[in-house]
């Protein structure tokens, strides 16, 4: 059903910069959105997605690492825990980042046709309410910890690119105003800071 899919806010737009607040578990129509982020994810072939992402400045985002699981460069005991790693992630906290620091190719729905090494802990144990508001503590290492870290940092207001260098930055500019100002090709519908919803037709 496309109308539970949410056109994703592109890079650009305050939503994203904006530090998002804690919701009770009777905020308005919960269950719908989390599905409709589901819809919205799955359909722009993501792994994650934040509310801030669909334009709500509220701490909530869900993670499906199962592609993951299709990768041939990542361990099977990666694997196996990837192919079952979906989850609800409502009100989190990190309580700790520890473990070396390794780099990673990382992308983003809001962020089109840029990817980038990041370098991140390895290890991170996170506080958080599940979608049937029952408090977990979790600690994740490698890849799962990874995609938890990139869309909670959604939810802090911080993107990947923040974490580039200054270079690195500079040369991204130019593709990084293109994406703010709607001009770049998606296969799934955008907003953009003016507000204008646009999806490119024809490209598939």
């Amino acid at each position: 059903n496309s109308d539970m899919i949410l056109p994703i806010v592109a890079y650009g737009s305050n939503v994203l910069k904006t530090k998002a607040v804690n919701i009770t578990p009777d905020f308005q129509d919960l269950e719908t959105l989390i599905d409709n982020m589901w819809e919205t994810m799955y359909n722009a072939n993501g792994v994650g997605i934040a509310a801030p992402q669909i334009g709500k400045s509220i701490r909530l985002f869900v993670v499906d690492a199962s592609p993951f699981s299709k990768d041939d460069e990542i361990s099977d005991d990666e694997i196996s825990i990837l192919k079952d790693f979906k989850k609800v992630f409502i009100n989190p906290e990190i309580i700790e980042e520890t473990g070396g620091e390794w780099d990673f190719t990382e992308g983003c729905l809001s962020i089109p046709n840029i990817r980038e090494d990041i370098t991140r802990k390895e290890n991170i144990t996170i506080r958080y309410y599940d979608e049937y508001f029952e408090e977990i503590q979790l600690t994740l290492e490698g890849l799962a910890a990874r995609i938890v870290q990139h869309e909670y940092d959604h939810i802090e207001g911080v993107l990947f690119t923040d974490k580039l260098s200054p270079l690195k930055k500079k040369l991204l500019k130019g593709k990084l105003n293109d994406i703010s100002n709607g001009k770049i090709k998606t296969e799934y519908k955008m907003r953009y800071h003016q507000g204008k919803i646009k999806r490119w037709v024809g490209i598939f």
